[in-house]
């Protein structure tokens, strides 16, 4: 049996590994560390900060909640980390918080499962059990429910994509979507658009060469789950705006797969944008969100149509 696109193994498992790029994974987890550590600890001293929300009953179902600091532009930037679905939380999550916060936004970083301890649709569904948290919660927390944007880096970028094809009716209470059916442009509960956009940075759209390397020993993924968890291999329902984004410095695998999800999306006449950034690894390039004047933040806060009265 030939591997996936006919890759010997070696070559296969390179490609999948992003580290192959880098001289040295440590430095970037540790500026995840330090930038979430430092944007955590001026949150909690301007108390705007909620930390470890619970969204559902299990010990990771939590996330972090950090409030407007100049001006409320009640709309809401949701941050999914990577790590192959195994690794990482909300702890080294919320580097780009601040930016965002001084922007008049409210933003969330979420926790869920690893792998092996859950499935891959476990954390999907994990994932869209927090969302769903977000919208009903809108009004306690002072953001708009119309008005949540998704980010997510690698794995995040696939769970953020992912969010795309959820029956929201499943997943939200039976007395919010009575009360909320027709509300928008005469969508009922079955077409709730729940995600107004998506910002998806070095992501994986296709699971099969997954299962072919080591990557696949926690996640033991079956061909159902390949297939169902494959946003490339489906269309979402509505055409939710789409930044797609990955680094120079990224194996050739990574760049492909975030090729052919734009196409496929633009083909079907998705508000869609892509773009290599110069200068970046699969690793760094995601921290762009906590710079205002960086290409990919700017799509966002574009995408997210932020009053530019807001001086920063």
């Amino acid at each position: 049996m030939n591997m996936y696109r006919n890759f010997d193994l070696t070559t296969l498992e390179r490609e999948y590994s992003p580290s192959s790029c880098i001289d040295d994974i440590k430095l970037y987890i540790k500026q995840y560390i330090d930038l979430s550590r430092t944007a955590t600890t001026k949150a909690k001293n301007q108390q705007k900060l909620i930390a470890d929300l619970p969204y559902g009953l299990l010990p990771d179902e939590r996330l972090d909640l950090y409030l407007p600091t100049r001006g409320n532009q009640k709309k809401l930037f949701v941050y999914i980390h990577g790590g192959y679905w195994q690794e990482l939380s909300k702890a080294e999550s919320s580097f780009s918080a601040t930016n965002f916060q001084q922007h008049g936004c409210t933003f969330a970083a979420l926790n869920y499962t690893l792998a092996p301890d859950a499935s891959l649709s476990e954390i999907v569904n994990q994932n869209r059990k927090a969302i769903a948290y977000l919208i009903t919660s809108a009004a306690e927390f002072g953001y708009d429910a119309d008005e949540i944007y998704l980010g997510g880096s690698s794995a995040g970028a696939h769970l953020a994509m992912m969010m795309l094809y959820t029956r929201w009716q499943d997943f939200l209470p039976a007395s919010y979507t009575e009360k909320t059916s027709g509300k928008t442009s005469g969508q009922t509960s079955e077409t709730i658009n729940a995600i107004k956009g998506v910002c998806a940075v070095s992501g994986i759209y296709d699971l099969a060469p997954i299962a072919e390397t080591y990557i696949n020993e926690p996640l033991q993924l079956t061909p159902a789950e390949i297939k169902q968890n494959s946003p490339l291999f489906h269309l979402p329902d509505s055409k939710t705006p789409v930044i797609f984004a990955y680094g120079k410095q990224e194996t050739s695998e990574f760049k492909r797969q975030s090729r052919e999800m734009h196409q496929k999306l633009g083909r079907k006449n998705f508000p869609v944008s892509l773009k290599e950034i110069p200068d970046r690894n699969h690793f760094d390039v995601i921290l762009d969100l906590a710079d205002s004047n960086s290409w990919l933040c700017r799509q966002v806060f574009a995408q997210m149509r932020l009053k530019q009265a807001i001086n920063v």
